[in-house]
């Protein structure tokens, strides 16, 4: 059982089918609120996110906390597509 929210840093993050996303390097904190609104993941599973990029995931997103997290939900790909301009 976690004491501190600090002992989330470094735990492997799984996807709900079992798909390695990758380790939580720092946390996303409402200081106002005192709680932990989400885990940002940096080198993040190629096949999950393009590039390996970081990315923050929401707290309502987890599904459980033990030895590692696993997630209730996480989208199939994340891209970096940048919308099209407008003429």
């Amino acid at each position: 059982m976690l004491e501190e929210a600090s002992e989330l840093i470094g735990l492997q993050v799984y996807t709900s089918a079992g798909i390695y996303l990758g380790n939580v390097t720092n946390l996303v904190v409402d200081f106002d609120k005192k709680k932990v609104e989400g885990l940002f993941i940096n080198e993040t599973n190629p096949l999950l996110v393009e590039e390996s990029k970081a990315v923050s995931v929401p707290f309502r997103w987890i599904q459980s906390i033990g030895d590692i997290i696993i997630l209730r939900y996480f989208p199939k790909r994340v891209s970096s597509k940048k919308p099209a301009a407008k003429i």
